[in-house]
């Protein structure tokens, strides 16, 4: 009988132990499954914020003219070929046309001509040969007013009645548009892309309007601080000594390593937007920044670490992360 209760007393105690062990157990099964729910709500946190960090990211990139509050045309563009782009407003006279077209054929050169209403009806024979020879045909407006200080309407049709002539006459749609005296605000910029133009200025200024003569011109453009890849150099057809210094400014250039090509073959015509100094750059060289190793920097939010730290996420030391 002794032997009875105690055997069932130890049966009883094993069978407690068993029953506390099975809770035990059930206990902690319960809490690393609930860890790895946990983990997994965390990760899933994770991706989402990285994701609308993602997104805010590249909705901040610029990929208009717009920078800040101010609407800027193209002065240069990023790149890293040697190349620059050649350029003329031609709003009066072309007794030198020939001559400048002689030279950039001597040096296998094409380059861009903002033609006003005026140069157009009195010079069509001049912007046919433009197109024969392949170069760029480009809008300087009707009638060479500050664009910033006329009306909407009066915009559109200075931009609108030079683009039909040219059309007219030679079949030619062109989209680069420079405003007269390089004159703009917001509402010009706008304009200008709303009618399906780019607008353009120019980083050095040949300043050959000033009739300082042919070696002025060429130390101006050939030292200016701003000559460099992706520059765009101004010149006037009209003006007294371009044509006289446009093989020697050419000349200096080809021998410094530039590449002179039309505005056209030098802009980016898609996917890119302005910094503050009017230089057009390419929206893939923001995305794309590298720490020189290849390896793609990412802008993470503060508690990025955190919640790795609580997933017991490994993190490549090869990978880099700044603070947003």
């Amino acid at each position: 009988m002794r032997l009875n209760f105690w055997n069932g007393t130890y049966t009883l105690q094993r069978h407690l132990m068993e029953l506390l062990c099975s809770k035990k157990i059930h206990r902690e099964l319960k809490k690393e499954s609930c860890r790895k729910i946990g983990n997994g709500f965390l990760v899933m946190a994770l991706i989402c914020c990285l994701m609308f960090v993602s997104y805010q990211a590249t909705s901040a990139v610029i990929t208009s003219a717009k920078v800040g509050d101010r609407e800027l045309p193209i002065y240069c563009v990023d790149t890293t070929e040697k190349k620059v782009a050649l350029s003329f407003d031609a709003a009066w006279g072309a007794e030198d046309f020939p001559r400048i077209m002689d030279v950039l054929d001597k040096h296998k050169v094409k380059v861009t001509f903002f033609m006003t209403g005026g140069w157009v009806e009195d010079n069509p024979d001049c912007v046919k040969e433009l197109v024969k020879r392949g170069h760029d045909l480009g809008n300087h407006s009707e009638h060479h007013y500050d664009m910033t200080t006329i009306s909407q309407e009066e915009k559109d049709s200075e931009l609108k009645t030079v683009h039909d002539k040219g059309k007219k006459l030679t079949g030619y749609e062109m989209y680069l548009f420079r405003p007269p005296y390089g004159a703009y605000d917001n509402d010009v910029i706008k304009t200008a892309y709303a009618m399906h133009y780019y607008p353009i200025q120019w980083s050095v200024d040949s300043l050959d309007w000033k009739n300082y003569g042919v070696d002025s011109i060429v130390t101006t453009v050939c030292n200016h601080k701003a000559l460099a890849p992706g520059a765009i150099i101004l010149c006037h057809n009209g003006a007294k000594y371009t044509a006289d210094a446009l093989d020697a400014m050419l000349t200096n250039l080809e021998e410094q390593g530039y590449k002179i090509v039309p505005i056209s073959k030098l802009i980016m015509k898609k996917n890119y937007h302005m910094d503050a100094t009017g230089k057009q750059i390419a929206d893939d060289a923001e995305k794309k920044k590298d720490d020189g190793g290849g390896n793609t920097l990412t802008c993470v939010f503060p508690g990025f670490f955190w919640l790795l730290k609580q997933t017991d996420i490994q993190i490549s030391p090869a990978k880099h992360f700044c603070s947003a």
